[in-house]
């Protein structure tokens, strides 16, 4: 067979192969198999040192057209495979609109957050403003402006991780308040929410990472009623309106005259049970006036100002309002349990 049959028979087999081809992937091959360096048009062409001088322009200029009639080819087939590609993928990714939806499961409040939230609210709606510090404090801040020097023992009771002697993580959020007191003027009102650190071992009851809400107040004429009422309306606003509030005396360095902040017992109303250890009363934290010392030690003059101030356990708080009885739970994010809470 000469080179014009050759390169015939390479026009007409190439376009029987297009007509049978329907991918991408087989018209690429089929461009290699007669366009590529290695392909049946290249082989035939190589031939051309065997033809005289007068056949060579013509079988090249042959060669040529067949080249140049394939490439048209495989552009037109081409564009044909690629529209019926994408049909086919349209029909295998449509959607059918008439089926249901796959719904989203949507988050929830976790219960720390549901008190804490009512516990701010309650507060703003009582002309309090939120404020908040660093959880890695100073020692000044945390203890000695406090009225709590180094070697006090009421440090041992609130142990907690030291960067340095005096850089720590924050043992309560009264460290908030010290630093509201040195940047406010009378009258203040803050509320001091946050996460604190003490080196106690996890249990039901205990956990080294916790949270505390603590409130201070200093203005001109403010007394233990004061407080009294204030703990009054936070505890009906969390608790409900039968709920009771008692205050008696208890120790705190920073406070004087101090006292414990209990509620009567939301099970038995204050007749005793097992939930209330028989006593009919739950301790929820402990409050005071805030200590003369304090205050004039930051520059306010206790002659003039008075102010209250109290703490309160977060999670304490969650625990008595959905009487949960181990405190892992709040920390432990168990999807089942969390799924309780609205």
């Amino acid at each position: 067979m000469d080179i014009r049959e050759q390169l015939k028979s390479i026009r007409e087999n190439a376009v029987n192969a297009l007509n049978e081809t329907d991918s991408s992937e087989k018209l690429e091959a089929l461009r290699v198999q007669y366009l590529g360096k290695k392909g049946e048009l290249t082989s035939v062409l190589s031939q051309m040192g065997k033809l005289s001088a007068e056949e060579r322009p013509v079988i090249g200029q042959i060669a040529n057209e067949v080249r140049s009639f394939i490439e048209n080819e495989i552009k037109t087939k081409r564009e044909e495979v690629a529209k019926i590609e994408m049909e086919k993928r349209l029909a295998a990714e449509s959607i059918d609109v008439t089926l249901p939806g796959n719904s989203n499961v949507l988050g929830k409040k976790h219960p720390l957050s549901i008190v804490l939230d009512e516990v701010k609210d309650a507060f703003i709606s009582m002309g309090f403003t939120i404020v908040s510090g660093p959880e890695v404090e100073y020692d000044y801040y945390n203890f000695e402006a406090l009225n709590i020097p180094k070697d006090h023992p009421a440090r041992d009771t609130q142990d907690t991780f030291y960067f340095s002697p005096e850089i720590l993580l924050r043992t309560q959020t009264s460290s908030v308040q010290i630093r509201a007191m040195e940047q406010m003027k009378p009258p203040i009102r803050v509320l001091s929410p946050g996460r604190v650190y003490r080196i106690d071992e996890v249990d039901a009851t205990h956990s080294p990472i916790f949270h505390q809400i603590e409130g201070l107040v200093v203005d001109k004429g403010i007394t233990m009623a004061h407080l009294k009422g204030s703990l009054e309306l936070i505890s009906k606003k969390l608790f409900g309106e039968d709920i009771k509030t008692r205050i008696r005396p208890d120790y705190f360095p920073f406070t004087e005259p101090s006292a414990e902040i209990s509620i009567s017992c939301f099970k038995c109303g204050g007749k005793g049970c097992k939930f209330c250890k028989g006593e009919g009363w739950i301790e929820i934290g402990g409050a005071g006036m805030v200590n003369p010392k304090v205050l004039a030690n930051l520059g306010i003059d206790p002659n003039v100002y008075s102010g209250f101030a109290f703490g309160m356990g977060l999670e304490r708080l969650v625990l008595r309002r959905y009487n949960i009885d181990d405190i892992r739970l709040l920390l432990e994010n168990d999807v089942r349990f969390l799924n309780m809470f609205d």
